[in-house]
């Protein structure tokens, strides 16, 4: 396990140097064994017979791995929905990413409507830098497009250190942007230099099928999902492709959950798109029929969007799709509401907060999943749970590496270490886990976190408010660089030619007339209106046997010339064809 220098009994060192002894360590791209000394949060030597200076804490290793502490790309800790606010704080929330050898995470700021994005970002700066355990960064969505939205934006990425903004393809009437306001919002990301992310769903199909499902009585979890059908998903991320090519604008993909979905991102790059794909751990880890549970509070702990999909075999292809590279980051997407909370939607399901857990247990799923079945290497795991990440959204090499000038956040990896999920056991605030009863092997034995140890012998002490904010620099080079490339060979250019000079034929633009028929039920105000009609009583109705031909020898179209006269010719001996007119 661990050791100290000197007696075992004396208490524990929280010494700032740290000396990890015998480690295999494992980055994305090899793995190799050293020692590693750890000096103020940073990684100050690596190799071996290393010289450090007294008073030094030494772990042994004793040929373990040890890979660079987890990023968790997408959490929504302490979200505030309609009054409540979510049940993991960020205390809560980043003592378990801890305690699943996450490092960092990446929370999303959601301003409420009417609020500017910079008085929402320092509203979540102060959340988190009081409770944070460990460093974070935060992701900022676009709830709304107005004309001062642009110049926000550009003071969080040049002021504020934010380069990752979020549009959201549903939530009718609520979030959602129409497909012009993204088009719009992509042009901005990219003069940025930022990412830009898609919550994808059909948003005004997802309404519509919520009306119908209610109207058909179904009102519980199970509602949820039959009201967000797998292609609305596929469709959504299809048309953020597109619309991201257009603009020439870097798209990430949040909260992947569905195989079609997947599969979009995966042609997408295949073709060559800068498109990145974020399953989560509830999506590689459990699937949808769990919304048919006969236990109300179960079901709905399982309630997010885009929801699990039913199909059983969904978390093994995603997790296939994760390790050959077709998706890219992993995250959590961990939003917890108690039970208490979800009831508000006991009787309609579009009521029920929505989120779920996996902050903590994304890590070891991964592992168990992917590199147990021999699907990834211990290369590639550190790849999807932290290196991807970190480059991505500018953090590497101070994120996501094992190297001289790095980030002191480490972890001691057990790959034979098995445990049992369990709300029982877990580090949150929820009577519910989304991954009850799971056998996952593999897990962190030691974890540090900016060059202090938090977890060791199964031993977590965290210490609240100690986390950083870490800014990120816009064009990130494992995202611009082609971007860029593709700027210059995508200049349009109008070909010449000289001026036409010929006839041009005059038109008379109208006007066009919309007439639509909607299958919708009429609104208050137009029911209204046909009562009031219905009392007047009825239309005067034309008098069909009043006609504009006239017997009397002037007609109408009299001032139209008439057609000289034709003769059909008629072959001797053969029927008429009409078609030779002579």
């Amino acid at each position: 396990m661990s050791g100290y220098q000197g007696k075992k009994n004396i208490p524990r060192i929280t010494s700032d140097r740290l000396l990890i002894k015998g480690a295999k360590i494992v980055n994305d791209d090899q793995s190799f064994l050293a020692d590693i000394y750890m000096e103020d949060g940073v990684i100050k030597q690596i190799g071996d017979n290393l010289i450090v200076p007294g008073g030094v804490k030494i772990i042994e290793a004793h040929g373990r791995m040890v890979m660079p502490g987890g990023i968790d790309v997408h959490t929504r800790f302490q979200m505030p929905d309609r009054g409540m606010v979510a049940a993991d704080d960020f205390y809560q929330g980043t003592k378990a990413a801890l305690a699943g050898g996450t490092t960092m995470i990446l929370d999303h700021v959601v301003p409420e409507p009417g609020v500017s994005l910079v008085a929402a970002f320092k509203q979540w700066r102060e959340w988190a830098d009081s409770k944070s355990c460990c460093d974070y960064s935060l992701h900022v969505d676009i709830t709304e497009w107005n004309k001062g939205t642009p110049e926000e934006m550009e003071a969080l990425v040049k002021d504020h250190g934010v380069n990752s903004f979020l549009v959201y393809l549903a939530y009718k009437d609520v979030f959602q942007l129409s497909d012009s306001e993204i088009y719009e919002v992509f042009s901005v990301i990219r003069d940025l230099g930022a990412i830009a992310q898609v919550h994808a769903e059909n948003g005004d199909i997802i309404a519509e099928e919520q009306r119908r499902i209610l109207e058909l009585g179904i009102s519980g979890p199970e509602g949820h999902v039959l009201s967000r059908p797998e292609e609305v998903e596929a469709e959504a991320v299809n048309r953020s492709v597109t619309i991201a090519n257009q603009t020439n604008c870097p798209l990430y993909i949040t909260k992947v959950m569905s195989k079609s979905a997947a599969d979009v991102i995966a042609l997408a790059r295949k073709k060559g798109a800068v498109v990145y794909g974020e399953p989560i751990s509830a999506s590689l880890g459990t699937d949808g029929t769990h919304y048919w549970s006969k236990n109300w509070a179960k079901a709905a702990a399982y309630v997010t969007s885009p929801p699990l999909s039913p199909d059983p075999t969904t978390p093994d292809y995603l997790n296939s799709l994760l390790s050959c590279g077709d998706l890219q980051v992993t995250g959590s997407a961990h939003c917890t509401f108690q039970t208490s909370q979800r009831a508000i939607g006991k009787e309609d399901f579009t009521l029920i907060p929505e989120g779920t857990n996996g902050t903590e247990e994304r890590m070891s799923l991964i592992w168990d999943k992917c590199v147990v079945t021999g699907k990834m290497d211990e290369n590639q795991f550190v790849a999807v749970t932290s290196t991807n990440a970190a480059k991505i959204f500018n953090l590497f090499p101070r994120k996501g590496r094992i190297a001289v000038g790095s980030d002191a956040d480490l972890v001691l990896w057990d790959p034979d270490i098995t445990k049992i999920i369990s709300a029982k056991s877990h580090n949150l605030a929820v009577e519910y886990n989304i991954f009850e009863g799971t056998e996952v092997r593999g897990g962190p034995v030691v974890v540090i976190s900016q060059g202090k140890i938090v977890l060791e012998e199964g031993s977590l002490h965290p210490t609240e408010g100690c986390g950083r904010y870490i800014s990120r620099k816009p064009f990130s080079d494992h995202v611009y660089k082609r971007i860029k490339a593709r700027s210059r060979l995508t200049e349009l250019r109008g070909v010449p030619r000289g001026q036409y000079d010929g006839p041009v034929c005059e038109v008379t633009v109208t006007p066009k007339v919309m007439s639509t028929v909607s299958t919708a039920k009429p609104s208050p105000a137009k029911q209204q209106q046909q009562q009031q009609q219905q009392q007047i009583g009825p239309q005067p109705v034309r008098n069909l046997h009043q006609s504009g031909f006239s017997l009397s020898g002037a007609q109408v179209d009299d001032n139209i010339p008439r057609r000289s006269t034709q003769r059909i010719v008629a072959p001797p001996g053969g029927k008429a064809n009409i078609t030779s007119l002579g």
